[in-house]
């Protein structure tokens, strides 16, 4: 399915010429975990510990560094309005943020809805590494959607490749 670095031929939904399972789709390697996910192998448990350790990690030094902009704000005294309009801004980016990650680990975004929301998401990181903490305490972040994309793939290879057995230019014709 994979090389020794864990990466991939190619992706599901396309043919390889030299698999083990006869030239099928390839799962497409997920991040932290590349194709580990398939077979829930390759220490794919520490990888999942790891994401969910990592990302909480991230998540709680980032409410720090954003405490530490607070108390900047505060110490400015630009008034309540700005104070209660920054943190607010901050919970809705966030929130907008979990939800959009979320979504994503069950179908695939819109490339220009994701790019149209780029700046809202980098001002919601914290929500996305909530996302990703929560997900991955019970399974790879993704991992249900590629995995169903690799499953159809494997179904569509295997329906196609049953159809065509033999050399259909030796068939007998009937004249």
């Amino acid at each position: 399915m994979s090389d020794e670095t864990g990466t991939p031929d190619t992706s599901a939904g396309s043919s390889g010429g030299t698999a083990a399972e006869g030239g099928g789709p390839r799962p497409e390697p997920l991040r932290f975990f590349g194709t580990s996910w398939v077979n829930h192998d390759d220490g794919y448990a520490a990888r999942r510990a790891g994401v969910a350790v990592g990302s909480l990690a991230a998540a709680v030094a980032s409410c720090l560094v954003l405490r530490f902009a607070y108390d900047g704000i505060r110490i400015a005294d630009t008034g309540a309005f700005v104070t209660v309009l920054i943190i607010a801004m901050f919970a809705i980016c966030s929130a907008l943020a979990f939800r959009n990650t979320w979504e994503g680990f069950g179908k695939r975004h819109d490339p220009q809805r994701q790019a149209s929301l780029r700046g809202l998401l980098a001002i919601g990181f914290v929500g996305s590494l909530l996302a990703y903490f929560f997900r991955s305490l019970t399974e790879a972040p993704g991992e249900k959607l590629h995995r169903e994309e690799y499953d159809t793939a494997r179904e569509t290879h295997a329906r196609r490749t049953a159809r065509r057995t033999g050399n259909p230019s030796k068939k007998k014709r009937h004249k």
